[in-house]
């Protein structure tokens, strides 16, 4: 019986910060709503790149790169949810072929920021 509190610490927190990146994927889904800039979107992923990991960074019971593949995971939804409104209607064609190699560009920048975020946020 010990060994499940910190299960059910852990589930409930994991519950918690589905509930916060799904809040946060419709707040920016509403700001995207008459267009964005790729300037914007790469304000919205910073600010939810340093959200998540933070968020993280409490869960018992996960390994780190565990916790990466979540955030990433975070990311792909991020984009999927609001990057196709950074482009203008004129570019939809070529948007058509360039999504997936932009959409793997993200995520592996993205990567990268998480390793330069997790001492940043373990200061804070």
């Amino acid at each position: 019986m010990i060994a499940t509190a910190p299960v059910a610490a852990a589930a409930a927190h994991l519950g918690s910060i589905t509930s916060k990146v799904s809040a946060f994927v419709t707040t920016a889904q509403t700001v995207a709503g008459d267009g964005l800039t790729w300037a914007e979107f790469g304000d919205l992923l910073v600010a939810f790149l340093k959200m998540f990991v933070s968020l993280y960074e409490d869960v018992a019971g996960m390994t780190g790169e565990e916790k990466k593949s979540a955030v990433l995971d975070g990311v792909a939804l991020l984009f999927d949810s609001v990057a196709d409104r950074c482009v203008p209607l004129v570019l939809w064609p070529l948007w058509g072929l360039a999504r997936s190699p932009v959409r793997l560009l993200v995520i592996a920048l993205a990567s990268g920021a998480i390793e330069q975020l997790i001492p940043l946020v373990r200061i804070a």
